[in-house]
This record gives structure tokens, sequence and C-alpha cells, in this order.
């Protein structure tokens, strides 16, 4: 059996900043702009792997959500404690420099980490975690 990530979800509560941050800032490529009752659900990803993409979703448009809940969701995403994500280029050092230029959040510059990796950490505009490693 052969099996692939094809999508993964990350919440955005500002859907012009993340276009800002993942189209302008990281490149990616825009896959799809849907829009749904003044909501929209953009997917992105990278250039030359078209069948790897992020969709980035408006949270309250998960069914099945209490109020309560949809409220601690908006409390941990502005904590930046809700979503995360690991990225990885060849240029880890090169990409660091142009997110850094950007208005993205520095977390941590790159570092070489006591399990092997060197990897360097941003937040996107709704709080998610954005992790990105050096390939070697």
């Amino acid at each position: 059996m052969d099996i692939t990530i094809h999508a993964s979800y990350l919440p955005q509560d500002d859907p012009d900043a993340a276009l800002a941050f993942y189209r302008d800032a990281l490149g990616f490529e825009v896959r799809g702009d849907v829009g749904h009752q003044g909501m929209r659900w953009i997917t992105v990803g990278p250039a030359g792997q078209p069948d790897t993409s992020i969709v980035l979703y408006p949270p309250e448009a998960t069914p099945g959500h209490t109020d309560d809940e949809r409220r601690l969701i908006a409390e941990m995403m502005a904590k930046g404690s809700y979503a995360n994500i690991n990225l990885a280029t060849k240029d880890l050092e090169g990409l660091f420099d142009k997110l850094q230029g950007s208005d993205a959040e520095v977390v941590q510059e790159p570092t070489d980490q006591p399990y092997g990796v060197r990897d360097c950490a941003f937040r996107d505009p709704a709080g998610n975690l954005v992790r990105i490693q050096q390939l070697s």
C-alpha cells in the first residue's frame, strides 16, 4: 500500500495576513481560495510539490464545537499554543533572513539542537508555531 500526506490543516483568523505569510513570505503557491458565509479556506503548498498542501481554515467553521470550545480555541491561538507545523529547507539561513524581514514573529533563530537538527521557529499571523528544519 502506498500512502502520502495530502493535506494538513492550520487555523487562520485573518485570511489576508495568512496569505501574506504563506504566499508572500514563505513563497508557497495558492492552490485554492474558497469563500463561504464570510469565511475563507485557503489552500497553499510548496512549488514543485503539488500533492502536498496546507489548508488554512477558519476554526469557527468547524462543526460540532460549542461556543465555549470556540472561545478556548481562539484563546489558545492567541497564545500560540493551538497548532504547529514543521517545514524543511536546504537553505535555512536564507529562509530565516527572508522571514525575519517580513512581519513574521521570530520565536527562535537558527539553532543546532541537541537532538541533531538545526532549525528555527516563527509564529504565523494566527499564532501557529512554524518550525523550519535544515535539510542536509
